[in-house]
């Protein structure tokens, strides 16, 4: 089974995707690391990915997941048009779809560090996020270890 962890960025979905690789015993893939360099000056100064801009990055992450038979990957996944994209081909995918308040989120972002994405990017994730129909929805007010335990039980039931 390949399992995508997705949400806004501050949502969890590299410590949560990472421990749930770990405890389903299979890779833990991140999509950050396939930005494109231009991708991640243009976070990096503040300024929104377009469509246009995340296409080429979906379809790199596909060509990741088509090469496995296990896996979780982390990724935004922010509209039905990327999900669609990272998932053509990919048989037995799963999505976890880590929700959460923009007050709690945004307080997560202002507290830590990432390497290239400003807490200012915040709202444009929530105005461009178009949850999921069909995914495992998991509430992060929750510990990081309670999201995965639920995940967990859920994959498994």
């Amino acid at each position: 089974m390949i399992v995508v962890v997705m949400g806004v960025s501050g949502s969890g979905k590299t410590e949560i995707g990472r421990r749930l690789a770990a405890r389903l015993g299979c890779e833990f893939i991140e999509g950050d690391d396939f930005h494109p360099p231009d991708n991640v000056a243009k976070m990096a100064s503040g300024t929104p990915l377009s469509d246009e801009d995340r296409f080429p990055w979906l379809l790199v992450l596909n060509e990741e997941l088509r090469k496995r038979q296990r896996g979780v990957l982390a990724c935004s996944a922010l509209k039905e048009i990327y999900r669609k994209k990272l998932s053509s081909g990919v048989e037995n995918l799963k999505l976890i779809f880590l929700n959460g308040s923009f007050d709690l989120i945004e307080a997560r972002l202002k507290a830590r560090r990432h390497r290239y994405m400003p807490a200012s990017l915040l709202q444009s994730q929530f105005a461009a996020l178009e949850p999921p129909r069909h995914a495992i929805e998991v509430d992060v007010r929750e510990s990081v270890e309670d999201c995965v335990d639920s995940i967990a039980a859920r994959l498994a039931g």
